[in-house]
């Protein structure tokens, strides 16, 4: 009798859970399964047989509102859509296409991929949703779609319920899950070690990260990058972020566990979506070599295509710009000091006295158009030149800028005349204090003004609390405000570099026009307390995965008390690691943002980031390893010429350079910038030296890297 009842309990258990339908990528190393037990939606994800993801589970809790859009309070009940389903229908597929991007590290990108869609009925509540997996070669991606139905059309996200169980205590390489910023400095430790760290509230960004992450959970922000204790390397993050929150990932440090955390609204709910709709892709990266996350293109192949017809107006970009002097020569981006903080909205200048260190002054512009037209640059970026700095920072600053009206010492037609003669355009600069409901108010003004006054690219900026109140830079509001800036630039031929936007997710080939973003700790921070030098070891497999970031690199004078005697702040790099990074942190926006000066006591150094090109046929990394080191190789578009990038973190190494990916049968000379015998990022930093070899496809070159150091090339 105890064996019959033992065989029924393991039967009622298999007819509980429905057979497993199975995708694998199109080279079988990668596995995704999916399942319904007991009508709850899971999956798992295997690399070569090890577990990656292990039955994370799929779902929403959601909010049905009869009253919705009618200017309401928010009412309806809670229904889930985690369990209670049936499975109706799974359906195969593949693709195997090539695509040419308008600008990239590729000329031309293979997207390959086997899918499976599956459809699932809740046949209670008479509703139906797809999961949509789609496995490429190096990673996973996977997303929700609500097609439109009577019984659900417009709701409000109480949470999504997606997990991604780890198979271990994984090296993380994390920032604090924060809705409203991601300028903290990278930190390494496995995943029990989080807890420790963040509650010792030592992440610097300026404020705490509790004043943002105001929920009290524990969380990191995507992307995550991970490494197993036997060598696989994991990447989770999210593709085409459009509609939607940012995801965050929630921590459960007792099981390894991470779970997708949105950002609440003003309302207090983690969106509003009207069906038909879909979910943004949920991505995981993963390979038993380094190199493939930072080579991937799943992210940009999980995105839409071009959304426009023609794209010959979308240039990458090199530039100098009136920027770095605020930072540390004493150059303010306001003109008087009389009303700081003091009288906001004054426009009638002429009744206050000019401050004397204004940097967007008429002769000072023209100093750096000469200098950008001298040595080759594309345009000249000008912050401070319209009037409401005296008071743009503080706590939800509703109207400051206008984003027309110059300050008295800006003669911009002029100055963008001057700029023009010499081959050169000025860049705008758009801070909105973060108030984005009154710079979209103002979108149509702005943009039509940047277009009759010959911009061709506006630098964008959201420092301060955001308004609407309530939202955050992660939430649903602002995140669809961002692509409507970037849509609205398209219509006058405007390209955009983002700072303090959401962090990318691959956007950039939907809208091309977005040429870069911020979204992490750039070089400005070197004169805020500086970056660690294993940050940009780093950043390529975090903050980069997603898109390409306006970083600023090519800073010479590395100790600031050049500047001010009292000025102990300092890049925590070589000279030498300057000019690799053009290399290793990819962008087709590419600042040389040192001072002029400080290029023409260096100018055999600088002779790098003036050939270095901005736009690419062909990437190979040839060395990775996160935090540790990183060796890149890129060809010039339609040039025959190389450029490598080697750099490390605080510790000197030696970096093999395999230069196979040149053409077979010919002789190249590269020229070398490399750290000198006795260059150190802390005690001497800005000794180099630089040597010319003789090389051809058969070279392996043995490249010492000093620690925090770093090596440039250029092979012709």
């Amino acid at each position: 009798m105890k064996r019959i009842l033992v065989i029924t309990a393991c039967l009622l258990i298999l007819l509980s859970v429905a057979k497993a339908e199975q995708v694998k990528s199109p080279n079988g190393h990668i596995t995704v399964e999916f399942a319904l037990k007991e009508g709850v939606p899971g999956y798992s994800v295997r690399f070569k047989d090890k577990d990656i993801i292990r039955s994370g589970k799929l779902g929403y809790e959601l909010i049905n509102d009869q009253f919705a859009g009618k200017g309401l309070k928010l009412e309806g009940d809670p229904f889930s859509l985690k369990g209670g389903f049936e499975l109706k229908e799974v359906a195969f597929d593949t693709s195997d296409e090539t695509w040419s991007p308008v600008w990239g590290e590729n000329k031309d990108i293979r997207s390959h991929y086997n899918e499976m869609a599956v459809t699932l009925n809740q046949p209670e509540a008479d509703r139906h949703i797809i999961i949509r997996f789609r496995v490429f070669d190096d990673g996973v991606g996977f997303r929700y779609e609500f097609p439109y139905q009577p019984n659900l059309g417009y709701f409000y996200i109480k949470d999504e319920l997606t997990t991604f169980p780890l198979a271990g205590n994984h090296k993380a390489f994390w920032l604090p899950g924060d809705y409203n910023t991601e300028e903290y400095r990278s930190t390494t430790s496995l995943l029990s070690e989080v807890r420790g760290i963040q509650s010792q509230k030592k992440l610097d960004v300026g404020e705490n990260y509790n004043l943002y992450n105001n929920e009290g959970i524990l969380a990191v922000q995507s992307p995550l990058m991970l490494k197993s204790a036997d060598g696989l390397y994991i990447n989770i993050h999210e593709a085409a972020l459009v509609n939607y929150a940012a995801m965050q990932l929630q921590l459960d440090d007792a099981n390894f566990v991470l779970s997708t955390l949105l950002a609440p609204d003003a309302a207090g709910t983690r969106g509003f979506l009207q069906t038909p709709c879909v979910s943004p892709w949920r991505t995981i990266l993963v390979s038993d070599d380094a190199r493939d996350i930072l080579a991937s293109n799943t992210i940009l192949n999980l995105n839409e295509p071009c959304k426009y017809e023609e794209t010959s107006w979308i240039k990458p970009v090199k530039y100098v710009g009136v920027w770095w002097e605020m930072f540390v020569a004493g150059s303010t981006w306001w003109y008087t000091d009389e009303t700081r903080n003091t009288k906001p909205g004054v426009t009638d200048y002429a009744k206050y006295k000019p401050n004397g260190t204004h940097g967007a002054n008429n002769e000072n512009v023209r100093k750096y158009i000469d200098f950008a037209a001298g040595h080759g640059f594309d345009q000249v970026l000008v912050e401070g030149w319209n009037t409401g700095w005296e008071d743009w920072t503080g706590r939800w600053k509703e109207a400051v800028f206008d984003f027309v009206t110059p300050y008295p010492d800006f003669d911009l037609p002029a100055l963008q005349q001057y700029a023009l003669d010499k081959g050169v355009r000025l860049m705008m600069h758009n801070e909105t204090s973060a108030s984005a409901t009154d710079y979209e108010r103002k979108l149509e003004t702005a943009y039509r003004f940047m277009a009759d006054n010959h911009y061709t690219a506006a630098k964008t900026g959201y420092v301060g609390y955001p308004v609407p109140r309530g939202e955050w830079r992660s939430g649903q509001w602002m995140t669809n405000h961002y692509i409507r800036v970037v849509q609205k630039a398209a219509e006058h031929k405007i390209c955009v570099n983002s700072h303090e936007a959401v962090r990318p997710t691959g956007l950039c080939r939907t809208y091309p026009n977005w040429l870069a973003q911020e979204s992490a700790r750039g070089t400005e921070f070197e004169s805020m307390g500086g970056n660690n030098p294993d940050h940009t070891c780093i950043l390529p497999f975090t903050r980069l995965v997603g898109g390409p970031m306006d970083y600023t690199p090519g800073i010479f004078q590395i100790k600031f008390d050049y500047y001010d005697p009292g000025n102990t702040n300092r890049v925590h790099t070589t000279l030498t690691k300057q000019l690799a990074l053009y290399v290793t942190m990819y962008s087709p926006l590419q600042m040389a943002a040192d001072l002029p000066e400080n290029y023409e006591r260096f100018a055999n150094a600088f002779q790098f980031i003036k050939d270095v090109a901005v736009d690419w046929d062909r990437s190979w990394y040839l060395e990775a390893e996160p935090g540790e080191y990183i060796t890149a190789a890129r060809k010039a578009k339609g040039k025959d010429e190389w450029y490598i990038g080697a750099i490390t973190n605080e510790k000197s190494r030696e970096a093999i350079i395999d230069f196979s990916f040149l053409p077979e049968k010919t002789k190249f000379t590269a020229t070398v910038y490399e750290d000198a015998k006795d260059a150190d990022w802390d005690k001497n930093p800005m000794s180099y030296r630089i040597r010319t070899v003789k090389i051809t496809n058969k070279t392996k070159l043995k490249q010492q890297l000093a620690p925090g150091g770093g090596c440039a090339i250029s092979v012709k």
